[in-house]
């Protein structure tokens, strides 16, 4: 296999898995984005449902603390002279008050000193502004203070000791309610530390996040990094986007944004937003922003099972994959080896095995069957040249026969006239006649020679193309007498018998008179030759020009709309007692026929549709047969080819430069006639057909 080239399989197979595996795994992708698409989305919308939800808590938490204050600041626990009354009572408090509270604290109003104090911590009431004197009967909710202290500041030094404890409680307010007496004069400040939002641990895959608390200014009231507590967002590196949330929830929109600074730096995280009016004052434009945040990852948490369930998924979609491009591969690829190792066999050229063509792909049998016929056509081609071989070396042998043999031919005429000629030239001649006997036979040896260089130049003028006829109206009996005269003296030395036809009535041809007599001087001069013993035989006869159509013999004259089938096996001499109209059968004997001896004659009428047409002009039949040497019959096609001999070691004796036969076809197609040989074998002598036509309308 050449460098850089690989099997049809192969490439098959690789172009396949290239194909599959990349679409693979881009549809895997594409489902692994719409789903972490389709969580986020959840996600945003959860979380900003949850920051909504928060503030609602938040504000409702604060306003249940403030109606429960309220309504425990007109206790008539706190009001009594008895220490140990309110002792009680706040102890108490801690317990039915909606929130988790941290500290409560009573303050002596009047004397400034703290009356009860459940922590380390007091609450700091310089910015009330109470009414000295009560002034409903109905507690108002906006008489309740609330202050917001940060952690930090918020942390005494033994609260610090339990900062950790401390750090799970977020947005710690201080609410405070003044306690009238029963004459309606202030006399004590009822305050709770509550806190109103708690560290909330985000679990994988919530949606609800931790609350993040920023007021209208951009500070972070709660968070659960106490370290975030009380910076402005306007000093975080996300300060933009930040700000750009800020500004939306207080517009009063709900949302989703995605931050990066506000937990960890670089911390991708998913915050929804919504806000509330803030409990701090009595301002209800300034607003707090309430955030429910959850890390990106923790949003997506869910998505883990599904990208395991893909990668599982995939690693099996693509051994899937690749077992079917195998199985594929091999299916598409395997007629093609097939077509491949039948083509590849040269012993399928020598045999009849043929490939199949029953494979399932239309393109591989059409394939097949193109093959099967290039194989039968390089079959035929190969039995062709293998022909053309045997012939070309049987040419070849034949050129050297011819050579031989016309070097003979030439050599001995050559040889006989300067033999003659010397013999005069020297005056060995006793008189004049033995001269002339000399003479004769040189010019007889000339003759002889000019006729063998004639045949040579004739078959050069055949196949260059350039010999022509010259067609005229020829008496056929004259031309056959003067030339059986130009053989009768060997036909007399051999003892052979001669029968020539007798032509009562002038029978002329249309020929070329010189050439059609070379024709017959060949062939009678070859049965002549070729003949030992015997006979030779010479018969005329005239082709009526009417050709067979559905039958061997068509009916004239009155019959001309039927057909006769003819029985050669009933044929008999006794028919030329029938008399009638009569017809030639295609061996040219005269049948009679006689509409009511067909049946019992060996004939029988059948219906012709049409009546038989004449298809040609008349034609003259030459049969020249002789009992000569015979030829067999696998060679007899053969014979009028140029330089043709059967057998040169047989026919040598005989003479001859092999080109008679072929000159003669030549001429005779030219004179627009046929001939043709035929023979029973060897010794059973030889029939040569010559047809010529008739010279009617010249």
């Amino acid at each position: 296999m050449a460098f850089g080239q690989s099997s049809f399989r192969r490439i098959l197979l690789s172009r396949l898995l290239l194909l599959s595996v990349p679409v693979l795994l881009m549809g895997v992708y594409v489902t692994y984005r719409k789903a972490r698409s389709a969580f986020l989305e959840t996600a945003r919308k959860n979380l900003t449902e949850s920051a909504i939800l928060k503030g609602e808590s938040i504000s409702q938490s604060i306003e249940a603390l403030k109606t429960n204050l309220a309504n425990a600041s007109d206790a008539e626990a706190l009001q009594s002279d008895s220490l140990e009354e309110r002792l009680t009572f706040v102890a108490q408090l801690k317990e039915v008050l909606p929130t988790n509270i941290l500290c409560t604290q009573l303050t002596d109003l009047v004397t400034n000193n703290i009356v009860i104090n459940t922590c380390g911590e007091t609450a700091d009431l310089t910015d009330s502004s109470w009414h000295s004197q009560r002034q409903d009967l109905i507690r108002n909710l906006q008489q309740i203070d609330i202050d917001f202290i940060l952690p930090s500041q918020n942390v005494s030094a033994q609260g610090r000791s339990n900062q950790r404890r401390l750090s799970k409680n977020q947005l710690v307010l201080w609410l405070s309610a003044p306690v009238y007496d029963h004459q309606g004069n202030l006399r004590y400040a009822l305050s709770v530390k509550s806190s109103i939002l708690s560290q909330e641990r985000v679990k994988p895959g919530s949606f609800e996040g931790y609350s993040v608390v920023i007021d209208q200014e951009g500070v972070i009231l709660a968070h659960p990094s106490l370290q975030r507590v009380g910076l402005n967002i306007r000093q975080m590196p996300d300060a933009q986007r930040l700000s750009s949330l800020l500004r939306n929830a207080i517009a009063g929109e709900s949302d989703f944004l995605h931050l990066f600074y506000l937990e960890k730096d670089g911390v991708e995280l998913v915050a929804g937003y919504s806000s509330i009016d803030s409990p701090i004052g009595n301002n209800e434009a300034e607003k707090w922003v309430i955030l429910a945040v959850a890390p990106l990852d923790t949003a997506l948490f869910p998505l883990k099972d599904i990208r395991q369930v893909l990668v599982v998924m995939t690693v099996g979609l693509i051994v899937a994959s690749s077992c079917a491009n195998l199985y594929i591969s091999r299916e598409l690829a395997r007629p093609l080896e097939l077509i491949r190792d039948y083509a590849l066999k040269e012993e399928h050229l020598q045999s009849s095995d043929r490939l199949p063509d029953n494979f399932q792909i239309r393109e591989f049998n059409q394939l097949a069957v193109a093959i099967n016929e290039m194989v039968a056509r390089l079959r035929s081609w190969g039995d062709e040249i293998l022909t053309a071989w045997k012939e070309a070396k049987n040419a070849n042998q034949l050129k050297s026969e011819f050579l031989a043999t016309t070097s003979h031919e030439l050599r001995t005429p050559l040889n006989g006239i300067i033999n003659c000629i010397r013999v005069v030239k020297d005056g060995y001649c006793d008189d004049r006649e033995e001269e002339l006997d000399f003479l004769n036979q040189a010019d007889e040896a000339a003759i002889h020679l000019l006729g063998i260089i004639n045949d040579v130049l004739d078959i050069s003028k055949i196949e260059a193309g350039r010999l022509s006829v010259v067609l005229e109206k020829v008496e056929l009996g004259k031309l056959i007498s003067e030339v059986v005269d130009l053989q009768i003296v060997p036909i007399q030395h051999k003892g052979l018998s001669c029968k020539t036809p007798n032509l009562s009535n002038k029978i002329y041809v249309q020929a070329d008179r010189a050439k059609l007599k070379q024709v017959l001087i060949n062939v009678i001069g070859n049965a002549v030759k070729f003949t030992e013993s015997g006979y030779i035989e010479i018969k005329v006869a005239i082709d009526s020009g009417y050709k067979q159509a559905k039958a061997p013999v068509d009916i004239l004259s009155n019959y001309e709309n039927y057909s006769v089938s003819y029985n050669e096996n009933n044929y008999n001499n006794s028919h030329q007692n029938i008399t009638g109209e009569y017809i030639y059968t295609e061996d040219n004997r005269k049948v009679f026929l006689k509409k009511d001896n067909f049946s019992k004659n060996g004939y029988s009428l059948k219906k012709f549709e049409t009546a038989p047409k004449k298809m040609g002009a008349k034609k003259v039949i030459i049969t020249i047969q002789d009992t000569g040497i015979g030829i067999e019959p696998s060679q007899q096609d053969k014979l009028f080819r140029p330089f043709v001999m059967v057998d040169g070691s047989k026919t040598r004796k005989f003479g001859g430069t092999g080109l008679g036969l072929a000159i003669s076809r030549n001429l005779i197609e030219l004179m627009n006639g046929e001939i043709s040989l035929n023979s029973k074998g060897l010794g059973k002598g030889t029939t040569i057909t010559i047809v010529i036509p008739v010279a009617e309308n010249i």
